[in-house]
């Protein structure tokens, strides 16, 4: 009975996921779909250690982008301001605010971030942070061997 329970939540979230994509896929026209969202990459590398984001962010201008970062957690927003002032008779490129949040599954060290902007894509270097040797305390008991 279980295998087929995941069947079906696994049915499930396939729904929910074309729902969500086609969603995404509304007219800009209608006025249901707003601002700009852009794409997101996270990769885990270990030579270095660190987590690698990476945001597509064509058409953006860097001075429009601020980036946040703590030990789990890095945060892009800004802005994709419009080319041209006029009148639109076909628009497909999506403008506005934008926020995109990375929760990272292991703690990060933001000083030692680096970010760099080319061909249109922002890539963010976060190390993964350095733990501290558990120190615990052990008792040992000291006595007589019978």
């Amino acid at each position: 009975m279980v295998p087929r329970k995941k069947d079906q939540l696994d049915r499930l979230q396939g729904e929910v996921q074309e729902l969500i994509d086609e969603l995404w896929q509304v007219p800009r026209f209608s006025g249901l779909r707003r601002g700009f969202r852009p794409q997101v990459d996270v990769v885990r590398t270990d030579d270095p250690a660190e987590f690698r984001v990476v945001i597509e962010l064509a058409g953006v201008n860097p001075e429009d982008v601020n980036l946040y970062a703590d030990n789990q957690t890095l945060v892009v927003a800004g802005e994709r301001r419009r080319s041209f002032k006029g009148r639109y008779f076909h628009m497909e490129i999506d403008h506005g605010p934008f926020q995109r949040r990375v929760q990272f599954a292991e703690q990060v060290d933001p000083e030692n971030a680096r970010a760099g902007y080319a061909r249109g894509l922002l890539t963010v270097s976060l190390p993964i942070a350095q733990r501290a040797p558990v120190q615990e305390k052990v008792s040992i008991q000291v006595g007589r061997r019978a």
